[in-house]
């Protein structure tokens, strides 16, 4: 890798610029491809290859490059040499926003039902309006939900996350971060939870990744193995061993599905058994993705190195 760039790291505006992507478009599978597997290749990529490992998963080469070069113009990527060719570097200012994004899409975290909350309250005079407005845009993409204007609440482990936000919008002294025990309402839980989170677009979400997966898993792997009601969820897949598929195929497939499950770990509070309607797709959908990556993340992986 050549030392010589054409600018230093420049900051990234906001990683949740990536969600107005359409998941499978080309520019949302360049963020995925390179979210995945750029770090696991030393931060670096010829352009040629970075080309190769998208038509693996079905993007044509003219309509790769466009969509490269849309995501080096959002700062994820610095333009670079790499092993004497045109290629591409990771900037470094966005690893740590990757780092959070591994967290969440990889270990789907559910609020307890004793779990405390964070009630976030926050006043932005009108002379910074779009702060504002960003603001709130950046606390839904996070999973926060809406109790009253200019108050909003999410579980207790996000109160980092809006922080950040606060900080990076230079709007922490307009708002004040309250963590308490479980909500006092006058009806349900569950009937608030409804008035404080659009969860019928949150469902639709994930029956789209549901269907979007519906054949992704090969013959003989582990399939949706959902828990008992109450249980946590996340991180309990297990996988037949003898489950096996061509590597590009196991990559094509592996890349597909991230691509559609990334942005739900973030818009989804993962909001306690108590507060979800019975029929709640999610519990299916982190299932299905948990069998996936237990099936197919380490064959893509394999593919992407070779």
């Amino acid at each position: 890798m050549s030392a010589a760039r054409g600018a230093g790291p420049t900051a990234i505006t906001a990683p949740f610029d990536d969600f107005d992507a359409r998941p499978g478009s080309a520019t949302s599978l360049v963020r995925t491809v390179v979210g995945l597997f750029l770090r696991d290749l030393g931060g670096s990529i010829a352009s040629a290859d970075l080309v190769r490992l998208l038509g693996a998963v079905g993007v044509a080469e003219a309509h790769a490059r466009t969509a490269i070069t849309r995501v080096k113009g959002k700062g994820l990527l610095l333009a670079d040499t790499v092993d004497g060719q045109p290629g591409y570097t990771l900037n470094p200012a966005a690893v740590a926003a990757l780092n959070r994004g591994d967290r969440r899409i990889y270990h789907y975290r559910q609020q307890g039902e004793t779990e405390r909350w964070c009630l976030v309250s926050f006043t932005v005079p009108e002379t910074q309006r779009d702060a504002r407005h960003q603001l709130r845009k950046r606390l839904g993409f996070i999973g926060c939900g809406t109790v009253a204007h200019g108050l909003w609440i999410a579980p207790g482990h996000l109160a980092g996350e809006v922080e950040g936000i606060l900080d990076d919008l230079g709007l922490r002294s307009a708002a004040t971060l309250f963590m308490t025990d479980p909500p006092l309402v006058a009806g349900t839980l569950a009937e608030a939870a409804a008035s404080w989170w659009d969860l019928d677009r949150i469902a639709e979400l994930h029956r789209t990744f549901l269907d979007a997966t519906a054949d992704t898993l090969p013959p003989g792997a582990v399939q949706d193995v959902l828990p008992a009601p109450g249980a946590p969820l996340g991180d309990g897949a297990a996988v037949d061993a003898g489950a096996t598929l061509d590597p590009s195929a196991a990559f094509a497939r592996y890349v597909a599905a991230v691509d559609h499950w990334r942005i739900l770990p973030y818009v989804d509070p993962g909001l306690p058994w108590s507060m979800l309607p019975a029929d709640w797709p999610g519990h299916a959908a982190v299932a299905r993705f948990d069998a996936i990556r237990a099936s197919l993340e380490g064959p893509a992986r394999a593919f992407a190195g070779s």
